[in-house]
Formats: structure tokens, C-alpha cells, sequence
């Protein structure tokens, strides 16, 4: 198969990716990024590529290679009641010239031509228009859509107040993992991504580079130190080349409220101690990512100034209407 002037021969690697595959997956993102502004793999993509060898269905990367060098790949990821979910990247340099076309050829094939059932899920992130096209070519629709949301001016979002009897403090590695999972699980019951992360998930990020413990706040009741919510924030590192007047950006990175602990304004009070946190460590903006279909939570961020920026969409494949037999 050619495809423009590179030969593309597409590797399949079902079982655990290696260290090296990884980290060339992942600076692939990286350059992606830096020409796109939107990372084309999600910290969920990232941490269950770092995190393969703990579970029994590793992510699945196809790769296009040229003269040994990483242009194209697509990351396939899926889980226990989770859908299939897949993340293709294309080095700037290697565009336009069939290798995503190529890649979704291959995956349609082969992994993606799955027992009737599946549930199968593609990300755009930053919903580039090459995206729509390919998605449009395979026969596949946008079905959710996740809103990034800008605040240019943190100074104009004051302190919040927290309930009576909840106290704040930040995270303390090694001691609250557990709590924390079991909140965070709480919290996200029904989020498809978020309520489904795993401690191993946990330790990669924090692992990464921007992970800073005084920034991951937890609420707390003050009786018997139960966590009833968090706001783990997030500063953008700057990508490799980014200097000068590049913007810093901070992230309202997660926010969430146990069900017992919800309708007493502690979500408010989290997302305004978060934003105070990172205007103390002098960010430009603040960003954050939510479903566009989460009204509640849209009108909040809206009220504290945030105003959409950018999407990310979700893609599903187009379900034709079943005939109805003749008779």
C-alpha cells in the first residue's frame, strides 16, 4: 500500500506496548500538539499506555513508520463496561498524505471488525477539520461533544466560601490514594472516563511532570476527615520550543462533589479555591474541560466568566436502520 511518498506499512502491537513505543507514541502527541494546540492522545490514552502491563487488556497502538522514524499512529484503548475507544496522531511533517486514512483502514479491518455489540468511540480533539473528514469517509457521526471552557481574567473570581464543618488541604502522596479513588469513584458514578480510573491511573499522573500535590485540593469534613470533594489542578508545561510570550495556562482539572455532599455549594467553593491557587502561581488563564450537555455545570462556569474556547468531539459509527421483512 503507498500512500503519497511514504510506503505505509502499518505494525499492529496487541500486547504490552514497550517503554520505547510508549514514549515515541507520546512525543508524537507532543508534536501533534504543538502544531494542532490540542493534544491528539487524552491523559486516560497517556496513562493506560504507561500503566499496560497492569491490566489484562493492554491498548492496542498501530504505527506507520518512516525510515525508522514514528510519523502516524493510533491508539486503541477499552475496558471493562467501556467502550473502544480510538486516538490517531500524524506528525506535522507526514500529513496529507493518506497515513490516518490508511491507519482507520487497517483498524476497521482487523481490531475494530468486533463481535456485534461493541460499543465503538473515536476522539477529535480540538475537533480538527482532517478529523471530520476521515470520520465523515468511514461513515462515522459526531455523538458528544466536550467543551473547553477559557477564563481569561482569574483575578475576577474571589474565594469561596466553604460549608460549615469542611476544612481544605491539599493531597498528601502515599497516604490518600484510596480515599481519594473512592471519592473520585463516588462522585463520577456515571462519568464514562473519569469514574473508572484506577490507582495505577492515579500514580501516572502523578507522575508526570506538572503534578503538584499542593494543588490537588481536598475538602474535608472536619468530624472525621472524610473526603467530600476535591479540585485537582493542573500547569500546562511548556512544550518543547514554547518560550517567550507563550501563555501559561492553568487547568481546573477535576472537580468533584460526593453525592452526600452535593447541593450545599461545596462544588462552587472548590472550583473558586482552585482558580485562587493557580492565580497565586501566576498563570495567564484557566481552562477546563466539560460536556457540553452538562447544563448545570456550564451555567457555573459560565457565572464564575468562562466562556468556550475550543471542542473536542466524540465520534460514533453511523447505525444504518435495519429493513423491515417483506410481507
Amino acid at each position: 500500500m503507498h500512500s503519497g511518498d511514504l510506503r505505509c506499512e502499518i505494525e499492529l502491537t496487541e500486547a504490552i506496548p514497550s517503554t520505547e513505543l510508549v514514549e515515541e507514541v507520546l512525543a508524537l502527541g507532543q508534536a501533534a500538539q504543538s502544531a494542532d494546540g490540542a493534544p491528539p492522545f487524552s491523559d486516560q490514552t497517556a496513562a493506560a499506555l504507561r500503566t499496560a502491563e497492569t491490566t489484562s487488556t493492554p491498548p492496542l497502538v498501530a504505527t506507520v513508520r518512516s525510515e525508522g522514524e514514528l510519523v502516524a499512529a493510533a491508539v486503541v484503548t477499552t475496558g471493562e463496561d467501556a467502550p473502544t475507544v480510538v486516538e490517531l496522531a500524524v506528525h506535522p511533517e507526514h500529513r496529507n498524505q493518506g497515513l490516518a486514512t490508511a491507519l482507520a483502514e487497517r483498524l476497521a479491518a482487523e481490531p475494530l471488525a468486533t463481535a456485534p455489540g461493541t460499543v465503538l468511540r473515536a476522539w477529535a480533539h480540538g475537533n480538527h477539520p482532517g478529523a471530520a473528514a476521515l470520520a465523515e469517509r468511514f461513515k462515522w457521526a459526531p455523538m458528544r461533544e466536550l467543551w473547553v471552557m477559557r477564563l481569561h481574567d482569574p483575578e475576577a473570581v474571589g474565594s469561596g466560601q466553604l460549608p460549615a464543618g469542611v476544612r481544605l488541604r491539599s493531597f498528601r502522596p502515599g497516604e490518600d490514594e484510596q480515599a481519594w479513588l473512592a471519592a473520585n469513584a463516588a462522585a463520577f458514578a456515571d462519568h464514562p472516563e473519569q469514574g473508572r480510573i484506577t490507582l495505577p491511573d492515579l500514580q501516572s499522573r502523578m507522575s508526570e511532570e506538572w503534578f503538584d500535590a499542593d494543588g490537588f485540593l481536598l475538602a474535608e469534613r472536619v468530624e472525621d476527615g472524610e473526603i467530600l470533594g476535591f479540585h485537582w489542578t493542573k500547569i500546562h508545561p511548556l512544550q518543547p520550543g514554547e518560550a517567550g510570550n507563550h501563555t501559561r495556562h492553568g487547568e481546573v482539572y477535576v472537580v468533584g462533589v460526593v453525592p452526600s455532599a452535593q447541593g450545599t455549594g461545596l462544588g462552587r467553593s472548590l472550583t473558586a479555591a482552585g482558580i485562587e491557587h493557580l492565580r497565586n502561581r501566576g498563570v495567564d488563564d484557566v481552562i477546563l474541560y466539560v460536556d457540553a450537555s452538562n447544563t448545570p455545570a456550564v451555567r457555573l462556569y459560565e457565572k464564575l466568566g468562562f466562556t468556550v474556547w475550543k471542542a473536542d468531539t466524540q465520534y460514533a459509527p453511523i447505525v444504518e436502520p435495519t429493513a423491515e421483512p417483506a410481507g
